[in-house]
């Protein structure tokens, strides 16, 4: 990654030599990563000795150089993966299997006009940036000043400026008055508060993405789309990765993985006017109790805060569905892998 945007389309350069202001990630033998940012003059110090700025400037991407301690160490440019994971950060970040799978599932498209909220600490922001292009639009909206600062540094960093397609506002998505989307992906405690906006700002055949953290809100969040009628029926899931070990004839699963981060669920509008057809289902329990309960006034997710309780905002949930929920009083959803890596070990960061 450069300091400068590429006059011709804006984004990034990954290729060539590297030059002063990029971005460039060490391992060293035992697989440890640590990133910096080329400066002339200047040196990289660890235990194991100090490495000169001036020795990486100038030779090609995935380079060795070695430490005056002796160490040698792999140069490459970070991926945008590596550099999600260990960006600062505000709110916690969305993790790169699920920004993968709403670029790709929510099919963005060059050229797209994509509404996001939160924006949190920007991971999202980067991943919808690339897949829009110079060419759309990235309508970020964010309810906290102060994760919005961290969002706009960050990717400000990865980008090397402002990205031309990139729209940072801060205040309550719902206040947003635009319409014509063609996708919209809602980082939220309460996404089907939006729906309203939802309905009204997406285009006939757009996507419509909900990011959250616990199966309450999964439940009360595919349930109230269907109650609208003008989406198709929701579909949920979420995703885990698990790296496998192979060496030589050792080959087994990772005892580490990637497992719970959150739950995706997806919709897309119909026409104006247009009511979906009853999806025909087996008869269920579940179905017949969640219903008794709306009929009751009752929330599948309890008894809820009066909006703007607490710290959590009352509709945006900036990347950090666990924390807000938490405070909010929502009841939490499984527990992590307590095999799972914490995010500093999985983007190979030394702290």
């Amino acid at each position: 990654m450069t300091a400068a945007l590429s006059t011709v389309d804006s984004v990034p350069a990954h290729r060539g030599p590297f030059r002063p202001g990029d971005r460039v990630q060490l391992t060293d033998p035992k697989g440890r990563m640590h990133t910096i940012v080329l400066e002339p003059g200047r040196s990289f110090h660890t235990h194991r000795g100090a490495l000169e700025h001036d020795a990486l400037i100038g030779l090609p991407d995935g380079s060795v150089v070695t430490s005056s301690g002796g160490t040698a160490y792999l140069a490459l440019r970070p991926l945008l993966s590596d550099y999600v994971l260990s960006m600062p950060r505000g709110a916690q970040v969305i993790y790169p299997k699920d920004s993968a799978q709403i670029v790709a599932m929510g099919d963005i498209f060059p050229g797209a006009k994509v509404l996001e909220a939160g924006a949190g600490s920007g991971a999202l922001s980067c991943s919808l940036l690339r897949a829009v292009g110079t060419s759309g639009e990235l309508h970020s909206w964010e309810v906290r000043g102060d994760f919005a600062a961290i969002a706009r540094k960050n990717v400000e960093a990865f980008f090397g400026g402002p990205h031309p397609a990139w729209h940072l506002r801060v205040g309550d998505v719902v206040e947003c008055d635009e319409t014509g989307f063609d996708r919209i992906i809602l980082d939220m405690l309460t996404p089907w508060e939006a729906l309203d906006l939802v309905e009204r700002a997406l285009v006939p055949g757009g996507v419509f993405i909900g990011y959250v953290a616990t199966v309450p809100q999964l439940s009360e969040l595919v349930e109230a789309l269907r109650e609208r009628g003008c989406f198709t029926e929701p579909r949920a899931w979420e995703s885990l990765v698990r790296d496998w070990h192979a060496d030589g004839l050792a080959v087994r699963p990772d005892h580490r993985m990637i497992a719970h981060t959150a739950f995706l669920v997806s919709t897309r509008r119909l026409a104006p006017g247009v009511t979906a057809p009853p999806r025909r289902r087996k008869p269920s329990k579940g179905a017949e109790a969640y219903a008794a309960l709306r009929a009751r006034g009752v929330s599948s997710r309890g008894p809820q805060p009066p909006r703007g309780a607490g710290d959590a905002s009352p509709v945006v949930g900036s990347e950090d569905g666990l924390g807000k929920a938490a405070a909010a009083g929502v009841p939490p959803g499984p527990p992590p892998s307590p095999a799972a890596p914490g995010r500093g070990e999985e983007a190979g960061t030394s702290g």
